[in-house]
């Protein structure tokens, strides 16, 4: 076995391999060696173990991971694969082995925990991206609808309909030859999701005599999934939005034998266990495991009234489409990526892509269930025949390119698949700002991944401009506000006074008596929080809110009144909203004493997508994990950056150095050419 690895100048791994066997040994042993506790973590996380070591704050996780059966569903994923691909994951499995007790070595976070390097199996790279994805597509969004038709009527299921409080969504965009400089096509965007510390995104170069593919992986998982670029072909991926997880009520009981669920067909066989969480310290947890025909029970069991269910694609089919993952990396073509596609199941995404022959390609991938309307939106009960699945939606929406293509989970293309997406907001400033140039090049494309007109406030300022029988204090920030730029600048003290008002805004909406019956906690697990909190979900509805029948506008009208006057009173903030709007990225292991993390520029509904949650805290959780840009006419010319670095090692020089170029929303170059590059060892 020959392995060569090599690394630029921001320690980008650059991986050279006898074949694509080789290769993803070379890359799973790489991904021990620069991500070891990243990678673990993430393996634990898969198998429901993580309380182990990190002590009672990860029980809730383990909980759900066990009840969902995740490591379980990787495995039968796993054995479903095509001899070549499980050949190949199981490739690059043997060289996270190989690599964890030297990558362990270098990171400290194994010492102070106590915890020891386990041993994969081959399906955990599944595991992983399950665990990853569980929550993505928001199912606990059905939670919450739920509640608010219990409460206002069904009527008011999706008041609240709106991209987050936690989904995740991207930024996306074509731009076809005609409008470049280069007469070659240019794909960019950023992948908007949770930023975690090290970044779940790597910035990786995998070359055999088979291909050769640059792009941005996912630690613990072989391939390039999401965004990449062969030379030839290049493509990304957006959120396509789409609602492909279902919840059932189910009626359990126990029997001398066991435990059965009411089906459609009356009284069936449930199959039930229990398992033990340990928890550092902390006494060990048992947790009673049970499926029913629709899926794993994740909330309640048999000896409660109720329980309710997940139904999911890859429980369903024994296939997370992972024979994509290696089809991609050998395509050449349009064609054979969309070819690829055509296997993927979750997540459900909208795919563009382009090529040197001039292909392109904008369209739906992924498996989403046909079945009842109201299975999309809220609870529905299992013993109804009605809310069976009845097949797949086939096949997938697709779009022609004409000049520009945008993606950024606005309601558009996979439409007819979702019930919640993104306001339209970051799409049409994508388009609007590409609109401007028939000659865009790379370099030109930082200018839109850092944009930050926010398109949002118009309702808020809207209903600020109507009130003239403000205080004098109050009055003075009225006026300023409606001077204000609408940019969510970190410089800018504007933007931190419209924040501040738009905080008290959502509180006093959600203070409203209309939603007063919301207030109560629901009786879920507290992992499902973010999705029922009243206040987060007023902060990122309240666009909607301000606009819908809900409240009459006398009421709005008040809210408003009653926000500045407010803040008014207490001083409208003179800082800068960078000071406030600071990253807050998600470690597993925090720090001792905290960082002082920096100010961001932008906001939810910014291009630039730096989430807080109004009415909660100013600092950001959620955004940019990546951008890049690839460029069809010269790959060398392609450009790249991630939050953090491309190591995962506590004190590397390459652990947060490209945090500076993110910061300011530059991008590093992608570099090919291997005499630029230095070699670090071979393998024979």
């Amino acid at each position: 076995m020959s392995i060569e690895v090599h690394r630029d100048a921001w320690g980008i791994p650059h991986l050279r391999a006898d074949g694509p066997d080789e290769l993803a040994f070379a890359q799973g042993r790489n991904a021990a060696v620069d991500r070891a506790w990243q990678i673990e973590v993430e393996r634990h996380r898969s198998q429901g173990t993580t309380a182990a070591f990190l002590g009672p704050e990860a029980l809730g996780w383990d909980r759900l991971a066990r009840q969902a059966r995740l490591d379980d569903t990787a495995r039968r994923c796993f054995e479903s694969l095509d001899d070549g691909t499980r050949t190949w994951v199981t490739a690059y499995v043997d060289g996270v082995n190989s690599g964890l007790a030297e990558g362990a070595r270098r990171a400290p976070q194994f010492a102070a925990t106590g915890l020891a390097t386990g041993r994969w199996q081959p399906w955990t790279p599944l595991g992983v991206w399950l665990s990853h994805h569980l929550l993505f597509a928001g199912f606990p969004s059905k939670l919450w609808r739920e509640e608010t038709a219990r409460h206002l009527g069904p009527e008011a299921a999706e008041l609240f309909a709106t991209d987050g409080p936690a989904g995740s969504g991207s930024n996306g965009w074509l731009v076809t030859g005609d409008r470049t400089a280069s007469g070659a096509a240019l794909i960019a965007g950023d992948p908007h999701r949770f930023i975690e510390d090290p970044g779940i995104y790597q910035q990786i170069h995998l070359k055999c005599p088979e291909y050769d593919v640059v792009g941005l992986a996912v630690p613990g998982v072989p391939g390039i999934a999401h965004f990449g670029h062969t030379g030839s072909v290049a493509w990304a991926i957006t959120n396509a939005m789409a609602d492909y997880q279902d919840l059932y009520r189910e009626r359990l009981r126990r029997t001398a034998t066991g435990v059965e669920a009411l089906g459609p067909d009356g009284w069936s066989p449930a199959t039930a266990h229990i398992e033990t969480v340990e928890v550092a310290r902390a006494d060990p947890v048992t947790v009673e495991i049970v499926e029913t025909d629709r899926g794993p029970v994740i909330i309640g069991g048999p000896d409660d009234t109720e329980a309710i269910s997940l139904r999911c694609p890859p429980r369903v089919r024994q296939d997370l489409g992972f024979a994509t993952l290696p089809a991609l990396l050998r395509a050449t073509t349009v064609a054979d990526v969309d070819r690829a596609f055509d296997h993927w199941t979750e997540p459900v995404n909208v795919v563009q892509a382009a090529d040197t022959q001039g292909g392109l390609l904008h369209r739906v991938a992924g498996k989403v269930p046909l079945r009842h309307h109201d299975n999309r939106l809220r609870i529905v009960p299992a013993w109804d025949a009605a809310h069976a699945w009845q097949g797949w939606h086939e096949p997938m929406p697709r779009a022609d390119v004409d000049g520009i293509a945008v993606m950024a989970n606005q309601r558009g293309l996979a439409a007819p698949l979702g019930v919640e997406f993104a306001p339209p907001h970051r799409a049409d400033r994508i388009r609007e700002l590409l609109d401007a140039s028939d000659g865009w090049t790379p370099g030109d494309m930082a200018a839109v991944h850092t944009d930050t007109h926010l398109a949002s406030a118009r309702p808020l300022l809207a209903l600020l401009g109507t009130l003239d029988d403000l205080g004098p204090d109050a009055a003075r920030l009225r006026d300023r506000l409606l001077r204000w730029d609408r940019r969510m600048d970190a410089d800018s003290t504007d933007a931190a006074a419209y924040a501040a008002v738009r905080t008290a805004l959502v509180h006093r909406v959600a203070a409203h008596p209309a939603l007063s019956a919301l207030a109560e906690r629901p009786p879920y697990p507290d992992i499902f929080l973010p999705w029922l909190s009243l206040t987060q979900r007023t902060a990122f509805a309240l666009e909607h809110l301000l606009t819908d029948r809900l409240l009459t506008d006398e009421e709005r009208t008040a809210c408003v009144r009653a926000a500045v006057e407010e803040v008014a009173a207490a001083g409208a903030p003179e800082q800068a909203w960078g000071e406030l709007h600071r990253l807050a990225p998600w470690q597993s292991l925090p720090d001792a004493t905290p960082e002082e993390w920096p100010g961001l520029s932008g906001d939810h509904d910014c291009v630039l997508s730096t989430t807080s949650v109004p009415g909660l805290t100013d600092l950001s959780a959620r955004g940019p994990a990546a951008r890049y840009v690839w460029d069809l006419a010269d790959r060398d010319n392609s450009l790249w950056v991630v939050p953090f670095g491309a190591s995962g090692v506590t004190g590397d020089a390459h652990q947060r150095d490209q945090m500076p170029l993110w910061l300011r929303g530059e991008l590093a170059p992608v570099v090919t050419d291997w005499q630029k590059l230095t070699q670090e060892h071979r393998n024979v």
